[in-house]
């Protein structure tokens, strides 16, 4: 069972803290049950989901060393983009990446998309709506992973990306 204070990653919301474990005199909700009250570190609210929640993925979030091992895995990754026949089937398909809950799947994904991006650029395109749209969650779920992971604030996530595929040496945490 997790404990108040434990990070996270729940389902498509991202990484939460576990503030409690308890069970809440609320309307609709099993007061037999316990419940974990989850708060989104990303995001404003709060989330109860049941100790015995088999719908929706809860995980612990990736150590330091997990982290670093998947950005040193980048350079070796050869994504490519995906053209589905359907806006439906390329959504189908990155939804199927987002909800696997993995890191590596993300990567992937950012990788498959930005790859995408480029080809839109040197046709004088934009990238389409969906694309975008993933691109987006596929960013703000492993930055937040990888934020809390490595100590460093959100928003320095994708320099600190760049500079250890570039070669730099891992930087000490400076806190979030």
């Amino acid at each position: 069972m997790l404990q108040p204070g434990d990070m996270v990653v729940y389902g498509t919301t991202g990484v939460c803290r576990v503030e409690e474990v308890t069970r809440p005199n609320m309307r609709g909700v099993d007061r037999n049950r316990l419940y974990y009250l989850l708060k989104p570190l990303f995001q404003d609210g709060v989330i109860y989901s049941p100790v015995e929640n088999g719908k929706v993925s809860i995980r612990p979030v990736l150590s330091a060393e997990e982290a670093e091992a998947l950005i040193d895995l980048i350079p070796s990754m050869r994504a490519e983009a995906c053209h589905a026949p359907t806006l439906q089937a390329l959504a189908q398909h990155y939804q199927t990446s987002v909800r696997s809950h993995d890191c590596r799947d993300l990567m992937e994904l950012m990788m498959s998309i930005y790859t995408k991006r480029r080809q839109a650029e040197a046709q004088k395109r934009r990238l389409g709506m969906v694309d975008e749209k993933y691109m987006k969650q596929a960013e703000r779920l492993l930055h937040g992973e990888f934020s809390v992971a490595l100590g460093i604030p959100f928003d320095k996530v994708p320099s600190y990306i760049a500079g250890r595929v570039a070669g730099e040496p891992p930087a000490k945490a400076s806190g979030m």
